[in-house]
């Protein structure tokens, strides 16, 4: 997983690249990146497959806020990101969600 940030000078937003590395992305034929920033739509920013299998999608996130995620692999597995900037409860409470702050 990886997640790399790229802040605009021009604009008070930042571009955020989220990865899933080819190792965990071979399973799986898609996946999506879900959170605050899309009302937790797991159909609202599906992640590109490169030909190794690796997932990625780029979003622009207003600067100054958190945000909480999850990756979404295939229809039902759901996988944490091990570089979030740090982790909190799901409301349902069986597990956490990735944040991401800028």
């Amino acid at each position: 997983m990886g997640i790399r940030k790229q802040f605009l000078k021009s604009k008070p937003v930042c571009k955020v690249t989220f990865k899933i590395p080819e190792k965990e992305g071979n399973g799986p034929t898609m996946a999506h990146v879900v959170g605050e920033f899309n009302d937790w739509s797991t159909t609202a920013t599906p992640m590109k497959r490169s030909k190794n299998g690796a997932f990625s999608a780029t979003v622009e996130l207003e600067k100054g806020r958190s945000y909480q995620f999850r990756y979404l692999l295939g229809q039902t597995h759901w996988e944490n990101d091990p570089d979030a900037d740090d982790y909190l409860p799901t409301p349902f409470g069986d597990s956490h969600n990735s944040v991401i702050s800028l």
